[in-house]
């Protein structure tokens, strides 16, 4: 905590944003003066918001008060200071500070996602690895929408105009909107997150910000921030930046891509590869537990109903969990690179997902590979998009399902965190079931 005062102090901080992310990775949590920020070394929140939803429900009772104390009692949240960044759109000096969920007892929140993915780094730590990941983060830019019934619309550009077709890495497009990423920059730096390119994605006004190589949890925080930090920017120019995994009807979906290797700690060596270069039994066994895992837990890569509208035919997005080298059509690509860098890079998750619980997912799917020495299917030549085998459950449902069953997965994430994270989504679809469409308007109302 001395650290933290001295940093807020350094800054002239007047205010701090407490926050942990729920389920959702939506950023909960408290406002305070720094004052009393530092008086009170921490916060207390409802240990229940782990378990709302998106829309603000909460689960069933009888599955309520079976996770959760039936007092509706407090968690602790502790800020950690490797999670402290500027607010840089704020009026006044304002920090944002991530925080840690534990009950009274001092003991992590079995649901607190960031809890999860210390759990799984934890696994790598007790073999001696240290896992290191590289997110690319996928999302449009639109023009503002007051009204939810009407389809989103590309942003006017610094020409006047709006894009049209398709632009993919184009840097014209892209500049289109210099005025919001210098913005972005200038705010991303300020925060000291690990930005490294700007791309223009294939969809209209669809972009792609990759981060560098670097600790899971670090990164984690960091795209948590990141998504605030864009939204604000966009805000600031009159536009909006969505990370819905597919916001435009006819448009590629937007993905979070997990670039994701392991280093040996002792000798600073990637376990993916052998002395002379080749792929490792470990690194094959990786992508062994990915290919047997991420159809069992679907969910934690694609949370929502419109999720799995990314995953239908002709969208560019993978279908199944088919594995190849320098192949984007599959699942999960091995990039053409040196042995020390070598990686595999999961394609399979949204830019919807918690990234807490996708590189806690995606690393533990790997880990259970290695450990169980689990074979990968042959690597796939040629499109993927078409291949049958290995492909993932079609709807959110029918995956919540599968994931009910994933023992393996349970036995490491616990108990808790797996059935309040299904009880969430089931009450998230319950919603979405109530809402009648604009199709059904369309094609219906006076057909039927």
């Amino acid at each position: 905590m001395n650290n933290i005062e001295a940093w807020l102090k350094e800054h002239k901080i007047t205010e701090v944003e407490c926050m942990v992310s729920d389920l959702t990775g939506i950023a909960r949590g408290k406002i305070a003066p720094t004052m009393k920020f530092i008086s009170e070394k921490g916060m207390r929140l409802p240990e229940s918001i782990l378990l709302q939803s998106v829309t603000g429900d909460y689960v069933e009772d009888d599955i309520y008060y079976d996770l959760l104390d039936p007092a509706d009692i407090d968690m602790i949240c502790k800020p950690d200071f490797t999670g402290i960044y500027l607010v840089p759109w704020a009026i006044e000096p304002t920090a944002q500070i991530i925080h840690d969920c534990y009950d009274k007892a001092g003991e992590p929140i079995e649901m607190s996602p960031r809890n999860i993915l210390k759990k799984v780094l934890k696994l790598y730590a007790d073999k001696g690895w240290q896992p290191l990941v590289a997110p690319e983060m996928e999302f449009y830019l639109t023009k503002r929408n007051e009204d939810p019934d009407l389809p989103l619309q590309p942003p006017i550009g610094r020409s006047g105009r709006q894009e049209t077709g398709r632009q993919s890495f184009s840097i014209d497009a892209a500049n289109e909107f210099d005025p919001l990423f210098e913005d972005m920059y200038d705010w991303c730096e300020a925060q000291g997150l690990d930005l490294d390119t700007l791309i223009h994605e294939e969809g209209t006004a669809q972009m792609e910000i990759n981060f560098r190589h670097g600790d899971p949890l670090h990164l984690a925080d960091q795209i948590l921030v990141f998504k605030r930090t864009m939204r604000e920017a966009a805000l600031k120019h009159d536009m909006t930046a969505t990370f819905m995994a597919k916001p435009i009807t006819n448009e590629p979906g937007s993905a979070m891509h997990l670039h994701q290797s392991i280093i040996d700690r002792k000798t600073g060596q990637n376990i993916f590869s052998n002395p002379d270069g080749s792929m490792s039994e470990l690194f094959l066994h990786h992508i062994g537990g990915l290919q047997r895992y991420i159809p069992e837990v679907l969910p934690l890569f694609a949370p929502n109903v419109n999720s799995f509208r990314r995953f239908l035919p002709d969208t560019s997005a993978p279908v199944n969990v088919e594995w190849g080298e320098e192949n984007r059509t599959a699942g999960l690509r091995v990039p053409d690179s040196t042995a020390q860098n070598r990686r595999v890079e999961n394609r399979l998750p949204g830019a919807d997902a918690n990234p807490y619980i996708a590189i806690a997912a995606s690393l533990l799917c790997g880990y259970l590979g290695m450990v169980n020495k689990i074979d990968p299917s042959a690597p796939v030549k040629g499109r993927a998009y078409e291949r049958r085998n290995l492909r993932l459950p079609l709807t959110l449902e029918s995956a919540l399902e599968r994931m009910e069953q994933c023992t393996d997965i349970e036995a490491v994430l616990g108990s808790k965190f797996c059935r309040g994270y299904v009880a969430v989504k089931r009450v998230e679809h319950e919603n979405y079931k109530r809402v009648i469409s604009s199709w059904e308007r369309e094609f219906l109302l006076l057909s039927v």
